[in-house]
């Protein structure tokens, strides 16, 4: 079975680099990130942005997969003439 978890970008990277490590080292195959621009009750708070949280996450980690649990990527369509 493969678990993957959600990591929120919330800590600063001298914290968060930790959370992500320990994902990996807890065996579980993927972690997600929000790509909101903020959620709930973290609105007041720090809310680091997702494509540098997952490139930093990617920097401290081997086998862990990584992912935005939003974004959708809109498919290139030619504009036709």
């Amino acid at each position: 079975m493969r678990l993957s978890t959600v990591i929120l970008p919330v800590h600063r990277w001298s914290e968060g680099q930790q959370t992500w490590r320990r994902a990996e080292d807890l065996g579980f195959h993927t972690a997600y990130t929000y790509d909101h621009l903020s959620w709930r009750t973290f609105r007041d708070g720090p809310w680091f942005g997702t494509v540098p949280t997952l490139t930093a996450a990617a920097t401290v980690t081997t086998r862990l997969r990584l992912g935005t649990l939003v974004t959708s990527v809109k498919p290139f369509s030619p504009i036709a003439s």
